[in-house]
């Protein structure tokens, strides 16, 4: 489906199903965290898929095209509206717009309709504490990476709330910001039961993921490290 391009966007090959994602010069760009991500999350039969923080819709977009057949919704939830409206004209590029809806709202306003309603929560949230980091970088980029405007505890906070019994929530962040990951998970009733890290040859991590299941049993699986 032909999609209109603001000046500055150019839409980028996925190399999974045919899909594309638009991007722009202007606003803040994907990661590959985003995309190890939908790699370190499981796909489980007719998912509903929240992505929090969604931006342009790379990790709800990217994890569906690995399961295409395993995911029943994906619903993106991104509080920036150039973000927001450059996702939604993603989803139609794509025809995919009976799989996919798009919220422009902060993740402390998704609506009670959705309490206990998805299956798995993906996101992958600001990781600069307020006031830390890069002074320099763009308005969008300054929201995508700081926790101005959401923690990580509300993040997890929301995400216990909106998964259903069983569901699971599949979250990257810093490593050194693991203790406060565990810490919030298990306070807000989602146990930690995998973690994975990213690490460049010979280096100490820089990345973790990390899976918790609400209401899951208390063990936990450590597994081999993403290579970069």
């Amino acid at each position: 489906m032909e999609t209109q391009l603001k000046q500055g966007e150019r839409a980028e090959e996925l190399f999974l199903g045919g899909l594309k994602i638009i991007q722009s010069e202007k606003l803040y760009k994907f990661t590959s965290d985003a995309v190890l991500l939908t790699k370190f999350a499981r796909a489980s039969k007719n998912e509903k898929v929240a992505d929090f923080c969604s931006g342009s819709g790379i990790v709800g977009l990217h994890f569906y095209a690995l399961h295409p057949n395993a995911v029943k919704e994906v619903r993106l939830f991104e509080i920036q509206k150039e973000l927001a409206d450059m996702s939604l004209r993603t989803v139609k590029m794509n025809g995919l717009e009976e799989k996919f809806t798009v919220y422009n709202q902060p993740v402390q306003e998704i609506g009670k309709e959705f309490n206990g309603y998805f299956s798995l929560v993906l996101c992958n949230p600001p990781y600069e504490t307020a006031g830390t980091g890069e002074k320099s970088v763009s308005e969008s980029d300054a929201i995508a990476r700081h926790e101005g405007t959401l923690t990580l505890e509300n993040v997890i906070s929301v995400a216990a709330l909106k998964l259903k019994f069983g569901g699971r929530l599949c979250i990257v962040h810093r490593a050194d910001r693991l203790v406060d990951l565990m810490f919030y998970m298990r306070k807000h009733g989602i146990e930690p039961k995998r973690l994975k890290f990213a690490a460049a040859k010979g280096k100490a991590p820089y990345t973790v993921f990390a899976e918790g299941v609400k209401g899951g049993g208390r063990t936990l699986k450590i597994e081999p490290p993403f290579e970069n």
